[in-house]
């Protein structure tokens, strides 16, 4: 499945194995996710992670809506990813990343904070996206991604100004870290990927 092999993506990235299957967590039905939530109607947006502390410890869930994955199984980012199917690679790696990261803390017993989880993900779909499309255009450097992941971006309308505020300074210091990641091992005469990576981790 595809949300598998985003997430192995991830785990070889930062040398961060998977612990848990984000498969077995997956929530597509807009109607049970909001349900979890004591909510009516569908969520706002097509990717939360959902979170529940309990005595015994943390239930969770990803909710990401079917349509996305479905317009994803017709276009496979892993073939080839694309304008047509970039802002649905991003919901799902951004999905995949949340869980990711918040397991990977929470089998270290390290708390973390939305926006670090918010911070980290803007990080891993540009580096993940970079390394996708390093691979299926034989190394050449993608030089428009940073613009498409960085340079036009918009915010939900219904976002509190303190939700808004920390989804804008998430991706004030992504764009600043990836910008820096771009200009100190891609963009000069030769490429380091692999310091890149080395710095990633």
């Amino acid at each position: 499945m595809l949300l598998r092999e985003l997430q192995g993506l991830l785990a070889a990235l930062y040398d961060a194995p998977a612990e848990h299957d984000v498969c077995d967590f997956l929530i597509t039905d807009a109607t049970q996710a909001a349900a979890l939530q004591g909510a009516a109607g569908k969520p706002p947006t097509d990717e939360q992670l959902l979170v529940a502390e309990g005595q015994d410890g943390v239930e969770l869930g990803l909710y990401l809506d079917g349509a996305v994955l479905a317009r994803l199984a017709e276009r496979c980012p892993l073939v080839a990813l694309s304008e047509e199917n970039l802002a649905d690679y991003c919901t799902a790696l951004e999905g995949v990343s949340h869980f990711h990261y918040f397991v990977w803390s929470a089998n270290r017993d390290r708390k973390v904070s939305l926006l670090e989880l918010e911070l980290q993900a803007e990080v891993d779909k540009y580096a993940s996206a970079l390394r996708l499309t390093l691979a299926q255009r034989e190394g050449r450097f993608p030089a428009e991604l940073f613009q498409r992941l960085f340079g036009r971006v918009t915010y939900l309308p219904h976002l509190s100004p303190d939700e808004r505020s920390r989804y804008e300074e998430a991706h004030r210091f992504a764009a600043g870290f990836c910008r820096r990641l771009e200009e100190r091992f891609l963009r000069r005469r030769r490429a380091r990927p692999e310091a890149m990576l080395a710095e990633l981790r």
